[in-house]
Parts: C-alpha cells; sequence; structure tokens
C-alpha cells in the first residue's frame, strides 16, 4: 500500500506538463497546454492540460486524470510502476511499505548470504593467480574489477569454510548451494563471479563465467524471492550517472561485454542475464533514458536476440523515445570490437550505424517475401498483425502501419478489412458526455475541490432537498472531511474507486478553464454566505406558513431570531 501523503508529496513535485509533454508535444494555449489528444484521432486539438490544477481532460473523448493517471492509460502502466517512475523521476525513493507488496518481504538471512559471498569471492580472486590472468587477458584492471565486485569461485565446495551453519535454508534460498540426493555443495565453483544488484545497488544473485572450457559457459543464480531474471539488469546500478550523462543505454549480451565497454570508456552498457530481453527490460531502460540501443553479434544468432529483443520492447515503445539496433561486423562482439578498434570507433558505430526499430521490423517482415504478389503481401500482413497490435506507442504505430500499407498497395482503412484493427491510437471504451442538471451546489462544490480544507464550515441541512445535486453535494463534504485537506491532483487520485469518483472528475474538468488569479476563500465566503441566506428564507417561509399554535417553544424562538437576522 502507497501512503497517501507519499502520492501528495510525488504529485507536487513533477509538473504534469513535462510528464506529457515528452510523450505528446504540447502547445500553450492561453493558461493551459493543448494537443491533438493521444488516445482517439482527431484533427483539431481537444485534448487540454492545467498546468496549476496539475489535471489533463480530453474534450472529444473525455480521457482525463493527472500525472499518474496519464502514465498508466499512456504507457499500460500498472498503479505502483506509475508510481516509481514518477518518484524515479522526481528524485524520491519509494517508501518501504509500498515495495513489491505482492510478494512477502525476503528474511535479512538472504541478503546477507550473498553479501557474505560476496566479499569471499572478492577475496578468492586476490589468491587465485589463474584468474587473475584470465582477466587480465580479456583487458580487465583490478580498477574495473572492483568498480563490479568481480570475484572467483574456487573448485569445490569453499562456503563450507564461510558459513557456520552451511546447512542454513538461507544458503539454498538465496541460490549459493544446491542439494541433491541428500548431498549439498556450492552452486558456483571455479568461477568468475559477478555479483547481480538491483537498483538499489543490493547484490541480489550472481553470474558465474567458467574459466576455459566447460559447460555451461554462463550459469546465472536460480529464481529466488530476491532474483527474478527476467526483471533484473546487470550493470545498471553502476551505469545510472554514465547513461543520464550519455542520454542512451546499450544493451549487450554478457556480462563479459559490459565490463569490457567500461574498461574502455563506454559506461553506459548493461545486459540481460542469459535470456531474451523482456518487456519488463525495456520498460525499465526507457525509463533510464531516452535512447536505448541493442548491440548484437551481426551472425544469424545475433539477428535472432535482436528480433526476439524487437518483439519484447514494443509494448514498452513510447513516442518520443528512439529504440535502435547496431548490428557488429560478422564474427565480432561488443568485447572483441572495443578491445580491437578502440573507444572512438564503437561509438562512431553507435551514432551512424544504427537501425531504428521501425525500420528492422520493416526489413524482417520483407525478408525473403515476393512483394510483388499477392500471396507475399498476405503474408506479409498475416505476420505484422500481431506485431503492430503491441505496439505502445500510438504515433509510431500509425506511421508503421502506413509504411505496411504502402508496402502491400493498400490504403490504411483498407487494413480493417484484411484483419488488421487501425492502431494509431489505442481504443478507449466509450465515455457518456452525460447532460449536468443546473444546480446552485455545483458551484460550492467546485469551490470546496480548491479549498478542501473549509469543508467543515458547511452544514449539508443548508442545501435545498429541490437541488439535483443535494445528496451528492453532502456526500462530498462528508468525503472531503474524511480524506482530509489534500490538494487538488491529490484529491483526484484519491477519489479514484470511491464513489466520488465521477462527481470529482466532473469537477475538475469544470475548473480547467478557471483564472489561475481567482480568490478562492472570497468565492468560498460569497457561496457560503448565499447558502445561508437562502436556507433561512427557506426555513422561514417553512415556520411562518404553519398555524402559530402548532409551533413549537423552539420553534418560534428560531422565527423571531430568523425574522431579525
Amino acid at each position: 500500500m502507497i501512503p497517501r501523503d507519499f502520492i501528495d508529496t510525488l504529485l507536487s513535485r513533477v509538473d504534469i506538463v513535462d510528464v506529457i509533454d515528452r510523450r505528446v508535444p504540447l502547445k500553450k494555449a492561453g493558461q493551459n497546454y493543448q494537443a491533438c489528444c493521444p488516445f482517439h484521432s482527431e484533427k483539431t486539438p481537444s485534448f487540454t492540460v492545467s498546468p496549476s490544477k496539475q489535471f489533463y481532460h480530453c474534450f472529444g473523448c473525455g480521457a482525463h486524470g493527472t500525472a499518474l493517471g496519464f502514465l498508466m492509460e499512456y504507457e499500460h502502466m500498472s498503479f505502483p510502476d506509475s508510481v516509481a517512475a514518477l518518484a524515479e523521476d522526481a528524485g524520491l525513493p519509494m517508501p518501504e511499505s509500498s515495495l513489491e507488496p505482492e510478494r512477502p518481504k525476503p528474511p535479512p538471512a538472504l541478503w546477507d548470504a550473498l553479501e557474505q559471498a560476496a566479499r569471499f569471492y572478492k577475496q578468492q580472486l586476490k589468491q587465485a593467480p589463474h584468474a587473475i590472468d584470465y582477466l587480465k587477458q580479456r583487458g580487465l584492471s583490478g580498477a574495473i574489477a572492483a568498480r563490479y565486485g568481480i570475484g572467483y569461485a574456487p573448485d569445490g565446495s569453499p562456503l563450507k569454510r564461510v558459513f557456520a551453519d552451511y546447512d542454513a535454508e538461507a544458503l539454498a534460498a538465496s541460490g549459493l548451494v544446491v542439494d541433491n540426493e541428500g548431498r549439498r555443495y556450492d552452486r558456483f565453483r571455479d568461477r568468475i563471479m559477478f555479483p547481480i544488484r538491483n537498483v538499489k545497488g543490493q547484490i541480489v544473485g550472481f553470474g558465474g563465467r567458467v574459466l576455459g572450457q566447460g559447460e555451461p559457459k554462463y550459469l546465472n543464480s536460480p529464481e529466488t524471492p530476491l532474483f527474478h531474471k527476467g526483471s533484473e539488469i546487470y550493470g545498471l546500478f553502476e551505469a545510472r550517472a554514465a547513461i543520464k550523462r550519455a542520454a542512451r543505454v546499450v544493451v549487450v549480451e554478457g556480462y563479459m561485454d559490459v565490463v569490457a565497454l567500461a574498461q574502455h570508456g563506454v559506461e553506459f552498457a548493461v545486459a540481460t542475464l542469459g535470456t531474451a530481453t523482456t518487456p519488463v527490460h525495456a520498460r525499465t531502460l526507457l525509463r533510464h533514458s531516452d535512447r536505448l540501443v541493442y548491440a548484437f553479434d551481426g551472425d544469424a544468432a545475433g539477428r535472432k536476440a535482436a528480433w526476439r529483443a524487437l518483439e519484447n520492447s514494443l509494448e514498452a515503445l513510447q513516442d518520443g523515445k528512439e529504440v535502435s539496433f547496431l548490428f557488429l561486423p560478422e564474427g565480432e562482439d561488443p568485447d572483441s570490437y572495443i578491445r580491437d578498434h578502440g573507444c572512438d570507433a564503437f561509438l562512431r558505430l553507435l551514432d551512424n550505424e544504427t537501425l531504428p526499430l521501425s525500420a528492422f521490423l520493416m526489413r524482417e517482415l520483407a525478408r525473403g517475401r515476393r512483394l510483388d504478389t499477392q500471396e507475399g503481401q498476405a503474408t506479409l500482413l498475416k505476420d505484422a498483425k500481431p506485431l503492430l497490435e503491441k505496439i505502445g506507442a500510438p504515433l509510431l504505430a500509425r506511421l508503421i502501419q502506413r509504411q505496411i500499407a504502402e508496402l502491400t498497395q493498400l490504403q490504411v482503412g483498407d487494413l480493417s478489412a484484411m484483419g488488421l484493427r487501425p492502431v494509431a491510437s489505442r481504443p478507449l471504451p466509450p465515455r457518456q458526455q452525460r447532460r449536468i442538471a443546473p444546480s446552485r451546489l455545483r458551484g460550492l462544490a467546485r469551490i470546496l475541490l480548491m479549498n478542501p480544507q473549509r469543508a467543515s464550515e458547511v452544514e449539508p441541512l443548508w442545501f435545498d432537498a429541490r437541488d439535483p445535486l443535494h445528496a451528492t453535494a453532502g456526500e462530498l463534504i462528508a468525503w472531503l472531511r474524511e480524506v482530509g485537506p489534500l490538494r487538488l491532483h491529490t484529491l483526484a487520485e484519491a477519489a479514484k474507486g470511491s464513489g466520488m469518483e465521477d462527481f470529482v472528475n466532473e469537477l475538475m474538468v469544470d475548473l480547467l478553464d478557471k483564472d489561475d488569479t481567482w480568490d478562492w476563500n472570497a468565492e468560498f465566503e460569497g457561496a457560503v454566505q448565499q447558502l445561508r441566506d437562502d436556507w433561512r428564507r427557506r426555513r422561514v417561509q417553512e415556520l411562518a406558513a404553519r398555524p402559530l399554535a402548532s409551533l413549537s417553544v423552539e420553534e418560534r424562538r428560531e422565527l423571531g431570531d430568523l425574522a431579525r437576522s
């Protein structure tokens, strides 16, 4: 559960205009900003963003929300992921109580076991001349080995000497040992050890590279409560500052590629952990940089790995961010290329030889097909359909779809007839634009959203029962008193899932065009005065219409007081 006060602090630290403008370019329009809506097709901008209210609304399709809501809808992110993405941009650490709520918190013994093993492996490297020689042959210095915490796991089961209780459950749960037919032994033996850190810098697992010949060449920790291969990225913790400086991140295939590139000055490289890039990897990396480059060997295996990376990156794509592919010359990998040709040559490849994702996609779809025949065109359309439907960037999807239409000699509109749903925008369920009944209480409700701390000064008994918002305004006041005096955009988030959600969203839309210099305290005092005056008149008329003999002593006193006021 993410605390509400953290959401309030987070939304006060980020600017919705900046969040949206990085994905959908905005133009100033009076006190607000506008764009063509990213959630439906339109030619005239109806998508409005208010910097003072920190809220967006599309007057065409009805989409609306805060910066968090925009990330959830535009990037298909969950609420916790949206909070984490904004928190990272704002430099706010996530509350401990909100981290990984779907899994039980791992016991400290697991973290401790991995840290203790890492210290042991680093110490053992100093005492293993053959392991040091191997690293030197690969061109690595002691400084780079220390930076990445590289170590060495001796043969046998030396962890028996490290841990007083070698049979402890934590050793198996952390993946350091293997239990097999009643026998326990070290998982990593005679291997160069690469600690794998999470974004906080904590060790969650290891990768072990065999010395000399042997299989498997690389051995990773198994899935554990701490280590999830499909989401962890090797070297990301060490590369974060360099990624920001370089304004790009390079994904390579192995641990040695990462450290070799760093050794030669390319410190913004990371690697997935012996598995294909997953959508989680792609989303994480695109949160760290607007430019993501996959660097693969130029052989058939490299192209196959690149295609898997493309398929798994499609849903993470965002308009305004670039994903591209670098294919190294035949027989080269990033490690060998930078050792043979140097840093400048590798950077020139990154600058001049990368292939944009869209171009790689079209090249592979067209590969080996005769597009001058209807059969070839039909095959291309069939293969393109599932890929187009996964693309998470609406504008890029539209452009790729247009290119496919040109290749297959179709109009873009004809693609739907061929089984390809147009993907220029994310379809949303139709939002009913219901007619709003006239109500004097509506103005008061808007004022209360701007002054939630004054909800306690309003008495629902003053409301006219004939007003269509009589009951709803009373519920709003009760809700505001319950949630407390939050900022406007936090109120919108707090209303989600409650009975107030629709009403609060309507009021937020009403407020979009209100002048930023509006004196809401004066508005509140005037509205409350009018409310009380109207109530007094109604009450006097109600009491005066009854026979005097029917009035109680209290009611006669009330009538006299009201008549004099």
